[in-house]
């Protein structure tokens, strides 16, 4: 019996050996960080490195949110470092009495210590935690901080969390500040310590527009050699040649919106806007106006921190304007007696808003900060919002006409889209009952391992289904391309055959009886030829993923296939390559002559070349040693998945084993929202503009 009980709790322990206190590891210090950063900064990939940046950027706008700094420059550096600089109060160095050191080395090396937790320090702050310049220090190989304040110029270097030394008075100074220079520990970030200025630039765009008056200045000088940082507090002051921007906006959430809508044609002309405080918050803000489209933008803030999840703000702000837009349409006759109201979806459609929200205790759910949970927020926004809106609409009344009109618009388009979604709904389409005969369905019912590839024209569909895996892949081939869902209703979309047999496909619904636990395959694969028309199905098809199945997207689930675009014969074995670079790449190492072949490619024999379909060019091959044996060299082109045999389309594109497939997401949804919207959308100058602007990156087999 003993000995049972032994086996017992040994298997309780999952070892044998001993579990008591001892056994217990305390980290101390800024360890837990570098144990688990993920828990601080939510990933050690491309969205946790450049969320160090948002960190020191935060603590610099906290400044600005109480008054205190008025210009803040974030600067990419060489050697991946960044350097924020503010004018602000510039962070404390005196010593701190529980601590026993200055207050800059607390607040640079201790969790949750900083200005935010008490007295009066900031009254509203993006950061509840108060783990944002700690955490930094904690993953980053070099940290340095100079401080400017009270008369003189302080600095203290950091590595891995850790002091190098003691803050040490460098200088006298009249200004006021602080600058901090990071440089990201690549033991961390092992996908890349390399920011994209882009991203950058975009994050701090809209910041400047969500604090009034402030100057935000983004610079790339990665590619300057030399730079003195000694003396220098503003890196635009010396005018170097470099990527820069700066932004500065008097007019704040409405300037905003004004930019969100600059491709879009206004139902309205004055833009609503709003700013006061009440009791429980300190201040909201909020600005809206309807456009000429059926796709909603509203984008809530909660101190200055987006929340894609929304959140109480949201709730208020959706309340009142549903609230008040029913009051004003019944109050002058624009719903008669026995009409239904506007729902939140109705009033919704084509409206472009921006909620922002300062709380002194701010409560969101989560770590990410992706949803607010402040209740104090929701009454308060419905108040604020629903007053001033109901005045703005008495006091504009061809501006509220013109929103009433559209969304009375908008309901008529939802009973319209609601009985067309039943009809299909009746015949038990949508539920799966009856799958489009045109789809070749995968033996397999676990969605985890089924996969469906969407393919463009019968051709290519007969090759697939012929080269397929039949347990777990399903093939769906298209005929022509898709609409354009990018201003079209959904009665108008479940009308069109082809995106009719992909939602029944894919078995998820759409619209308002979306449930991606219904999903039935955990692949959806894009595959389509490699030539302008098969880059424009595939954008129709990206477009109404963005719009109606955006959670798939979100989960990961859309992929694009990458199918080769040569077959090169050489002797008796076949390479495939997906570049013309990777091509020449290995011609060269094989000592064929590149331009050789490129004056022959088209020709209709030479050295007695093999029948293969497609577009070939064929040569005879001398080696670099002049003993091998000469080869004979083929090359095909591939125009289309069409012109592969099932057994090439299986081995290059389709094989999990050897196949490329590129996962589709989005690291920005509104600047991804802002693309489609001009790409596939009815302004054709932006349009024109766009394509001018990019046509140099563009790569087209025409």
């Amino acid at each position: 019996m003993a000995k049972v009980k032994a086996e017992k709790a040994k298997k309780e322990n999952g070892s044998g050996h001993h579990y008591d206190a001892s056994s217990i590891t305390v980290l101390e210090g800024l360890e837990p960080v570098r144990k688990r950063p993920g828990m601080y900064i939510g990933t050690t990939g491309p969205d946790g490195l450049h969320h160090l940046i948002t960190e020191i950027f935060d603590n610099s706008r906290d400044e600005a949110m109480g008054g205190f700094c008025n210009d803040i420059e974030i600067a990419l550096l060489p050697e991946n470092r960044v350097r924020v600089v503010d004018n602000g109060r510039g962070i404390p160095v005196d010593m701190h009495k529980s601590t026993k050191v200055s207050a800059l080395e607390t607040i640079m090396t201790t969790l949750h210590a900083g200005g935010k937790f008490g007295g009066e320090g900031y009254k509203v702050s993006g950061g509840l935690h108060g783990v944002g310049a700690s955490v930094v220090n904690a993953l980053s190989i070099y940290c340095e901080v100079v401080v400017h304040r009270d008369g003189g110029v302080y600095v203290q270097e950091y590595k891995q969390g850790k002091r190098k030394a003691l803050v040490k008075k460098i200088g006298k100074s009249d200004l006021h500040g602080t600058i901090v220079t990071f440089e990201p520990d690549k033991e961390i970030f092992k996908e890349g310590v390399e920011f994209n200025f882009d991203r950058v630039m975009n994050h701090m765009r809209q910041q400047a527009y969500l604090v009034k008056g402030l100057r935000i200045s983004v610079i790339d000088a990665r590619k300057i050699e030399k730079i003195d940082l000694a003396d220098v507090v503003y890196l635009r002051e010396l005018g170097l040649e470099t990527p820069s921007q700066t932004y500065y906006f008097e007019g704040g959430l409405y300037s905003l919106v004004k930019h969100y809508n600059e491709h879009f044609k206004p139902v309205h002309k004055n833009i609503f806007y709003v700013e006061r405080k009440t009791d429980g918050i300190e201040g909201a803000e909020i600005a809206l106006q309807y456009v000429d489209d059926i796709s909603s933008r509203v984008m809530p803030f909660a101190n200055n921190i987006y929340n894609p999840e929304g959140g109480t703000h949201l709730t208020g702000f959706k309340t009142a304007l549903t609230r008040t837009l029913n009051t004003y349409a019944r109050t002058n006759n624009y719903i008669k007696e026995n009409e239904e109201n506007f729902t939140g979806e109705d009033v919704l459609e084509g409206l472009t808003a921006v909620i922002s929200v300062k709380l002194r205790e701010i409560q969101f759910e989560g770590q990410t900060k992706a949803k607010l949970g402040s209740m104090e927020a929701q009454s308060a926004v419905a108040t604020i919002f629903g007053e001033a809106f109901s005045a703005f609409l008495e006091e504009n009344p061809d501006d509220a006409r013109a929103m009433i009109n559209k969304v009375i618009l908008a309901l008529k388009a939802r009973k319209a889209a609601k009985a067309a979604k039943d009809s299909v709904l009746r015949k038990g389409a949508l539920e799966g009952m009856t799958l489009p005969g045109k789809l070749a369905d995968c033996e397999t019912k676990s969605a985890e391992e089924a996969e469906v590839f969407i393919v463009e024209g019968d051709s290519a569909g007969g090759s697939a289904k012929q080269g397929r895996d039949r347990r777990t892949q399903a093939i769906l081939p298209l005929r022509g391309k898709v609409l354009n869902v990018e201003r079209a209703r959904l009665d108008k979309i479940l009308g069109f055959a082809e995106i009719k047999a992909l939602v029944i496909a894919l078995g998820t619904g759409i619209a308002d009886s979306f449930d991606v636990s219904r999903l039935r395959y955990h692949k959806v694969i894009i595959a389509t030829d490699a030539d302008v028309d098969g880059a424009h199905i595939r954008t129709l098809l990206l477009t109404l993923f963005f719009r109606y199945f955006k959670q798939l997207i979100d989960g990961g689930f859309i992929y694009i296939a990458q199918p080769p675009l040569y077959k090169v014969k050489y002797g008796r074995e076949f390479f495939y390559f997906y570049s013309d670079e990777e091509k020449n790449v290995f011609l060269k190492k094989e000592g064929i002559n590149v331009q050789e072949l490129e004056e022959v490619e088209g020709a209709e024999e030479i050295a007695e070349p093999e029948e293969v379909e497609g577009e070939e060019a064929t040569v005879s091959s001398k080696s670099t040693s002049e003993k091998q044996k000469s080869k004979k060299v083929s090359i095909q082109r591939y125009k289309g998945l069409g012109e592969m045999n099932p057994e090439e389309l299986w081995e290059t594109t389709m094989d999990p084993e050897k196949r490329i497939l590129k996962q589709v997401t989005v690291e920005d949804a509104q600047d991804a929202d802002k693309v489609f919207d001009i790409l596939m959308g009815e302004d054709v100058p932006s349009r024109k503009s766009f394509i001018q602007s990019n046509a140099t990156k563009a790569t087209l087999d025409i």
